[in-house]
């Protein structure tokens, strides 16, 4: 296998070819070649989902995702959530209004769990939040204002569709 590979993605909805060496994880790639910090390592063994993007509409632990794995696919990290007019995602607005961020070491891999969640369930339980949001570990906000933000942007991506 050969140390260097060139590789072209999507982020963001940004085109990028880039050579990178075949070891380098996803999460490596985006913070130290495209200078996307948003991305952050927590445990590097995919266990607490801080590193968690969307890869192809799915949700991927950038940590044990390698680079060149990317190669030819679609990535979302949390600089992409925004809208072309600089809006907030829904998720992110719930998160912010429902005082669900407190250090924000976890939020990125919050907010990409939480997108991947309503768009297959748009009505999520509690208990389906919990559940789905269990991969994800935080350690300063709690978890009751997690689950009522992925609620309240539930309901508001609801109303959005209706009105």
């Amino acid at each position: 296998m050969p140390e260097q590979q060139t590789i072209t993605l999507m982020v963001n909805g940004r085109a990028y070819t880039k050579d990178v060496a075949t070891r380098t994880s996803l999460a490596d790639f985006l913070r130290d070649q495209l200078h996307l910090t948003g991305t952050h390592l927590g445990c590097e063994h995919g266990v607490c989902g801080a590193c968690t993007v969307t890869v192809d509409g799915r949700t991927a632990r950038a940590c044990l995702m390698l680079a060149v794995q990317a190669d030819g696919r679609e990535v979302v990290t949390i600089e992409g959530l925004k809208d072309p007019d600089g809006a907030w995602h829904p998720v992110q607005k719930a998160f912010f209004e429902n005082f669900a961020v407190q250090c924000g070491f976890c939020t990125p891999g919050f907010f990409a769990t939480a997108i991947e969640l309503l768009g297959r369930n748009p009505d999520p339980s509690e208990a389906e939040i919990r559940e789905y949001l269990s991969g994800n570990i935080c350690r300063c906000s709690g978890y009751q204002a997690i689950v009522e933000a992925v609620r309240a942007a539930a309901a508001a991506m609801h109303d959005h569709q209706r009105g």
